[in-house]
């Protein structure tokens, strides 16, 4: 059964078990805490604390998710970065019965799953929370008891904070119990590296977890005791790919529906090179699906996740010879891409020609040395761009070992000289991140930022003249590959004010209109009309740049002479930061 019927199999059987349908939310939260949807539950964080959910008690959902933790672990049979996770909650509505009922109903009958080929875990209980009998009774009348296996807090217990004993006083959490499916014996257990004995949670590659129904039932106490909580939640999470796999009975989730459209567009030969067109395909796929939401390769945030999943990909891409356009075949097999190429082609482009030189550079540079160390690692990134994550995979390929701590101790002491020169070049106007870090390590970058920064300054004019004068700045952060704008509004702008603002933008540049400046005593300044950041501490004498007659505003530079060298603007995301505050993502292309 293909993943795309098993998504609306889902949705429809928990439809008419009176659960509202919600769609996915972004990939990038605007949890600040947090870079990425990692999981179906995070959304649903608010309402499993006690907040109304406006669907109801019983809601339902396909949620996509990226897990940057696992890109390492990429390149076997089942472990991906991107992947869609079905979930259905109930907010204080039914318990463990109904659910535990219910999911093998689904698995076993809707989509056809052998039971005999199920297992499942549940909580064994320690000397804070009671051994979770109820849920192995009821496992008991549906599978074997020799299929039910007790785990403790390890793996079987959920609260944010981990460990029943790492919580604070007033976290809800509760036990949970996993489901696997046995693909039988694969011959890949190797008692040195996974334990003596296989069995359910053993990573050798035969049980595979297709989904998790969590339990939140008890809430920590000041006394370090656990207490039953009035509402009880239902949290269940199971990987879209994963339960593909199971129904299709194949072990390789690559080798599914989620996946073989992209294995096959590569055209390489699959049996001979499993983990390099396992990783090309993950990786190109997340990237694809982050840059649809957003976020565009950068050396910071979610957009050097992005970088690191292009970079990775095209180097196995390299290895297997596959031409420079390689991605615009994996683009159009991407199954469920609701989205055009225009600009996420473009991104990629983008990078693939950045990287590509810097590529070949770097491993023509590592093949001179039979060892690698942190000094060579930091050299191959400071003179050629190349990302220490490569020279730190390159270095186990070969059974060497690059340590992060000591290539960070040489990026740090390469900061403080590369600050000092920066600073002394360029008057100290703010091309550092308040933690040091520079935002331009080399003229090359500089020309970027300062397009970027003169961009910033038309697209606050911009918001005013389409959204009205309301429209504050409430923060901004500028690196070499894109711009980040804070500012004050109630709503979420339409896409007819995105393109206008857009437009004016575009416009301005297309006429090199001259960018000026003239300083002048801080109050009189202000008489001017000119904007300014109200956070901002001013000196007593500022510089007020103007843009042709487009914007005029405090700034200490630097800045474009003409707006014809700032290039094609375009935004790439707005979205909301907080109550009234929105932000606007863009570049230059």
């Amino acid at each position: 059964m293909t993943h795309t019927e098993i998504r609306q199999k889902f949705l429809d059987f928990f439809k008419a078990r009176g659960h509202a349908i919600v769609p996915s939310s972004s990939l990038l939260p605007d949890d600040p805490s947090v870079l990425f949807t990692t999981a179906g539950m995070q959304p649903m964080i608010p309402y499993l604390l006690g907040e109304k959910h406006p669907g109801g008690t019983r809601v339902a959902d396909s949620q996509k998710c990226f897990r940057a933790q696992d890109i390492e672990e990429v390149g076997d049979n089942r472990h991906t970065t991107f992947f869609e996770m079905l979930g259905n909650w109930s907010f204080g509505d039914y318990w463990k019965k109904e659910q535990l009922s219910w999911i093998f109903e689904f698995l076993t009958k809707e989509i056809g799953i052998n039971p005999q080929n199920l297992y499942v875990t549940v909580f064994e209980g320690n000397d804070q929370v009671p051994r979770d009998t109820e849920s192995a009774d009821i496992w008991k009348t549906m599978l074997p008891e020799s299929h039910i296996f007790y785990y403790g807090v390890e793996k079987n217990w959920w609260s944010r904070s981990g460990t029943p004993d790492k919580m604070p006083a007033g976290e809800p959490g509760g036990p949970d119990s996993e489901m696997f499916y046995d693909f039988g014996d694969t011959g890949q257990h190797d008692p040195g590296k996974y334990g003596p004995q296989c069995h359910v949670n053993c990573d050798c590659g035969r049980y595979l977890e297709i989904g998790n129904n969590v339990f939140m039932e008890y809430q920590k106490q000041e006394d370090g005791s656990f207490k039953s909580l009035p509402q009880k939640n239902v949290d269940f999470g199971g990987g879209l790919e994963r339960m593909a796999a199971a129904s299709e009975n194949q072990a390789d989730i690559f080798l599914t529906s989620t996946h073989k459209t992209i294995i096959g567009a590569i055209g390489i030969p699959y049996a001979e090179h499993k983990r390099e067109l396992r990783i090309i395909a993950d990786h190109m796929k997340a990237a694809i699906f982050l840059i649809a939401e957003g976020a565009t390769p950068s050396n910071k945030a979610q957009g050097y996740i992005v970088r690191r999943l292009l970079r990775r990909a095209i180097r196995y891409a390299k290895i297997l010879n596959l031409p420079p356009n390689f991605y615009e075949k994996i683009f159009d097999a991407i199954p469920d891409l609701e989205t055009t190429p225009g600009l996420i082609l473009n991104v990629i482009q983008g990078e693939y020609e950045k990287f590509h030189k810097t590529l070949g550079q770097g491993e023509r540079e590592i093949a001179k040395h039979t060892q690698l160390d942190a000094k060579i690692a930091f050299d191959l990134y400071q003179n050629h761009g190349f990302p220490f994550e490569l020279t730190e995979e390159i270095a186990r390929e070969r059974g060497q070992s690059v340590e992060y701590g000591e290539f960070r101790k040489e990026f740090e002491k390469h900061q403080v000289t590369s600050r000092a020169g920066l600073e002394k070049k360029f008057g100290g106007h703010g091309l550092l991140l308040d933690t040091g870090e520079l935002k331009a390590a080399n003229e090359e970058e500089l020309k970027k930022v300062t397009r970027l920064h003169t961009a910033t300054h038309m697209l606050q004019a911009a918001l005013r003249k389409v959204l009205g004068d309301d429209v504050h700045q409430a923060g901004s952060d500028i690196t070499a590959e894109r711009l980040r704008f804070d500012f004050i509004f109630p709503r979420k702008m339409t896409p007819e004010e995105i393109k206008q603002v857009e437009d004016l933008i575009n416009n301005a540049v297309a006429q090199d209109m001259p960018v000026s400046y003239e300083e002048m005593p801080i109050e009189e300044a202000k008489k001017t009309g000119a904007l300014y950041y109200f956070k901002e501490k001013y000196p007593e004498k500022v510089k007020v740049y103007s843009v042709g007659d487009f914007s005029k505003e405090f700034c200490g530079g630097p800045h474009v002479s003409h707006t014809g060298e700032i290039g094609q603007f375009k935004i790439v995301k707005e979205e909301a930061v907080s109550t009234g505050t929105r932000r606007i993502r863009a570049t230059v292309l």
